[in-house]
């Protein structure tokens, strides 16, 4: 059964950085690709940073292209997203998602099996 727990959600103001961090168990997080998503109040939820199972390749969304960084450590298990430079459009739930396929790194909802349950990230202006 492949779990993943979200954690380092918080408030923070606008122009400072926050990490998050999924916990992989039931698996180990660098065999499948994994992905970062949000959902802001009222908004579906959007793609926000992918890695290869390689953790050779990542993708972004351009919102967040140069500002987040999307990483992994194997002995941890673990994979983070580190976010600099913080805006209040940044607010939502972060959810991180692993899925079943090695052959592509998918930056859809639908391509992603195994969803955590979220934290909350609140930038203020």
């Amino acid at each position: 059964q492949v779990q993943l727990v979200e954690s380092g959600g918080g408030l923070v103001q606008a122009g400072g950085s926050l990490r998050l961090s999924c916990a992989v168990s039931g698996r180990t997080f660098n065999t499948y690709p994994m992905g970062w998503f949000r959902q802001a109040p009222g908004k579906e939820r959007e793609f926000v940073a992918a890695i290869s199972w390689t953790g050779l390749k990542t993708y972004y969304a351009d919102s967040v292209k140069g500002r987040f960084t999307i990483s992994g450590d194997n002995a941890k298990n673990t994979v983070y997203l580190q976010m600099n430079s913080l805006k209040p459009e940044d607010t939502a739930v972060y959810y991180c998602a692993t899925d079943n396929t090695r052959a592509t790194t998918g930056v859809h909802e639908y391509e992603y099996d195994y969803w955590g349950q979220g934290t909350q990230v609140t930038v203020s202006s």
